[in-house]
């Protein structure tokens, strides 16, 4: 693990953790993405035990037999593995929860119904739609983009005082993505989020800051319309 990962990892767990009987969540998440971590199995291996991989193959063909071989890995991690926005493959890898995009928040019922133990989270990028994934009984939702990104795709950045309301109306536990790294992590250990998500962020040494909205946490490739 790389000392700013440490860092990173350090200021996950001074965060708030959730009460009240709800699932556990991991601290800290990492969204694989085919283009943006082309090599996601190298930055798992470098994940500290306790955090989540939020596995995403995009209808990829070899995505059983891949998913297959990153569970195995996560598993002899000590990693939560989640699969964005496919249930059933989930199930087949058996893993520990569902990610859905935004726009399938409402399938959450859905999910739960195939497997009830699942940890369901679902990306929401604005305050009616965290409401929506509230209603529809998700256990976390992710909220992008906090900092600034590199990504042309990411939106106008929250900044970590709005992140913080929105944190505080939320009304169920909240991620925050975007631009998400050692030194920025700081602002957000008083947000009372539960935990802190990246994409290509946990690719280099620096654990940078090019998390961008809807690509990293609405189960879309970047050149895919998004809906």
């Amino acid at each position: 693990m790389t000392m700013a990962l440490q860092s990173l990892w350090r200021n996950c767990r001074k965060l708030g953790r959730p009460t009240g009987g709800r699932k556990p969540l991991p601290p800290l998440l990492f969204f694989t993405d085919p283009v943006r971590t082309p090599d996601p199995a190298t930055i798992l291996a470098r994940l500290p035990r306790g955090a989540g991989v939020v596995f995403r193959p995009f209808g990829a063909p070899d995505a059983l037999s891949e998913g297959r071989r990153f569970a195995r890995l996560a598993r002899r991690r000590g990693i939560a593995l989640f699969v964005g926005a496919d249930a059933a493959l989930a199930v087949a890898l058996r893993a520990d929860g569902v990610h859905l995009p935004e726009r399938l928040a409402y399938r959450r019922g859905v999910v739960r119904r195939l497997q009830r133990r699942f940890i369901v989270t679902a990306a929401a990028h604005s305050l009616p739609a965290i409401r929506r994934a509230r209603h529809s009984g998700v256990d976390a939702v992710v909220i992008s983009p906090i900092f600034p990104s590199s990504s042309p795709s990411a939106g106008r950045p929250l900044g970590a005082r709005r992140f913080a309301v929105l944190v505080r109306v939320a009304g169920v536990p909240v991620y925050g993505l975007g631009g998400v790294n050692a030194a920025t992590s700081r602002q957000l250990v008083t947000s009372g989020a539960v935990g802190l998500a990246a994409v290509d962020g946990l690719s280099g040494a620096q654990a940078g800051a090019k998390e961008a909205r809807d690509p990293a946490v609405d189960a879309h490739p970047p050149d895919r319309a998004r809906s």
